[in-house]
This record gives structure tokens, sequence and C-alpha cells, in this order.
């Protein structure tokens, strides 16, 4: 198929792209390069994809005019959104662009689907969605009316529309709500990236909640695996939705919405020890209290997302993050 990928020059884009094109797939890779974080990470993803049937645009999803005509052009089969201002603490500092970026970006995103009549559109949607809900592990079928950062609730604000379009137009949606993903290539603002960078240099790391944190860590290898199944898994309307007792994850109309975690809540704490031995060195550790916008927990709760497509994220901590730390020692050519 033909398969636009947006934010392909991002984390979970750019492993994406990579195993759909393995796959025998056609990739349009989308990305505004933005400088949220060094964007010379982001270049050296995309030049890493060395593949004949991989393109790339330079573009902003905010550019309706140019995404109409990339769209145009291409007439993809399949749409994959990734491309978003993510950052749960950043949205606290700087709300505009998240609107921009997830809002603006996401209709533009949902116009060129139906204009181009896509015949599927997966998107990231985010575990951040379930916000003050306590109740674990985290369902689909739980309400998420209580958000606690602007991204959340833009996050939330995707999955609504995004069941307009299927409603208004068919168009089938399928929501990914993505669980703290980790591993190779990832973002320099991300908790295991950060640690590792500090720990080698002799830094103090930032340990929230002090250490009392439990988050759903999902190695990248199983969130690419679970999309790549789901293309050919399209969203379908449920026969037995019920406007009595509405299934927030289902509806009458083709959409759809996922938990992609590990199903495995680690605290934080175990988590930099992790590191500590895969490094050899000990943290120094600075506790501090919960920050604003942020979660104590997250857990994921997985059985629908193995009905469909038959698996689940299965990556240990000690193998997750023992490669992440193999892959930064050579991208920084550091030598143990």
């Amino acid at each position: 198929m033909d398969i636009v990928v947006t934010g392909a020059a991002g984390f979970i884009g750019y492993h994406l792209s990579k195993k759909l094109l393995k796959l025998g797939h056609h990739v349009i890779g989308i990305d505004n390069l933005n400088d949220y974080y060094d964007v010379s990470l982001k270049i050296a993803r995309i030049n890493d994809i060395d593949d004949n049937n991989f393109t790339f645009h330079v573009l902003d999803i905010t550019d309706r005019e140019k995404l109409t005509t990339v769209f145009e052009e291409k007439t993809p089969d399949l749409v994959i959104h990734l491309a978003a201002q993510a950052g749960v603490r950043y949205s606290l500092e700087n709300p505009h662009i998240y609107i921009n970026s997830n809002i603006i970006g996401f209709m533009n995103i949902l116009e060129a689907c139906r204009a181009g009549q896509v015949s599927h559109l997966i998107y990231a949607s985010s575990s951040s969605v379930y916000g003050a809900n306590t109740s674990l592990p985290f369902k689909t079928s739980d309400n998420i009316d209580h958000p606690l950062s602007l991204y959340a609730a833009t996050k939330k604000a995707n999955e609504l529309m995004a069941h307009t379009y299927s409603s208004l137009y068919g168009l089938p949606t399928t929501g990914l709500r993505f669980f703290t993903v980790y591993g190779p290539w990832g973002r320099p603002d991300m908790a295991l990236f950060k640690f590792t960078k500090n720990i080698i240099e002799g830094k103090p790391i930032d340990v929230y909640n002090n250490g009392e944190m439990l988050r759903d860590f999902t190695y990248i290898d199983d969130i690419v695996e679970a999309i790549c199944r789901l293309v050919d898994s399209k969203a379908e309307p449920n026969v037995d939705w019920s406007g009595n007792n509405p299934d927030p994850a289902t509806s009458f109309a083709p959409y759809r919405i996922y938990n992609i975690g590990n199903n495995s809540p680690v605290k934080l704490l175990d988590f930099i020890e992790q590191i500590e031995e895969k490094l050899r060195i000990k943290a120094v550790k600075n506790f501090l209290p919960l920050q604003a916008g942020d979660v104590p927990a997250t857990y994921a709760e997985t059985n629908d997302l193995f009905t469909m497509i038959g698996f689940r994220p299965q990556t240990s901590i000690q193998e997750g993050v023992g490669k992440f730390i193999d892959w930064y020692l050579e991208y920084h050519n550091i030598i143990e």
C-alpha cells in the first residue's frame, strides 16, 4: 500500500516507517522537523531510512494547502498520523502550540483523509487521556472526562473528532493510546534518555514523586508490531453497540480505540536500577514531588488489542533498557 506516516522523523514514526518498508509498503513521510528537541537527531533518523520506496516531505500539518497537495499527488491508501506536539510538562509552558498542532493539524489530517477517500486512518492518542482515573488497569471502556494537562485534553479531542468523521463520512479511524514508549532513537526529553545521559556524565537525575511513579513502559518494537498488524485490521462498526449503554472504545460507526501498553507497570526506581546495572554506574538521585499535569501511575489493559490482532507487547524492561543504552553509547561514540 501507499501509506502516509506523519511525524516520520519522530521516534515512533522513524521505527514504523522502517518496518512498513520492510513489509513491502510505500511510505510517504511527513514531518516539520521542529526544534522541540535536537533537530539533528530527527535528520539522522531520516538519513537512516535508506529505501527507494520512501519519500520524505518537510511539511507542517497546520499548513492545510500544502498537506492537501501532498495527498492529492500521492493518493495514499492509508494514513498513520503520529505528528503532534508531544510532552505533558511542556504543555504547561506553551499551551498554544498544542492547539495549533494537535487540534488544527489533526483537523487538516481528517479533512485530507475525507477528501482523498483514504481507506483507514490510524492515529496516536495517549495514555494521558485517563487523567485523574485511579482504577487500574486503565480500560478503553473507562470514562476519560478528567484530563490533567492540555496535552491530554488535545488527545481526547482527537478521539472525539475522529469519531465525528467516522460517523459523518464513514471514515474508518483507529486511535491508539500509547503507554510510555521507549527504546533506541528515543526522544531526548523522555526519562530514559535524560537519565542515561546524566548518569554517564555524573550529573544528578530528577526523580519525581520520590520514585514512587508507576509506568507501563512499552518497548518501541512492540508498539510498531501492533501498529503494523492494525494496518490489516480496519476499524469496523460494532453491531452490538447501543446508545443506551455506549461503549466508548467502539461505535455504530467504523471507529475503534485501543490501549498499547506492556500490561506490567514498573516503579520508577526499579526502572532507574536497570539503567544503573547496565551502565554499572550508581545514579545521584534528586527526589522531587509529583509534577503538575503528571499522573502517579499508568497501567494498560490490552485484552481488546489481543483479541483483534493476537499480539501483546512483551519486551522486558531489562531487555529494552539494555538495547536503548547499547544504541545510546554507539550513537554518541561513547566507549564503555
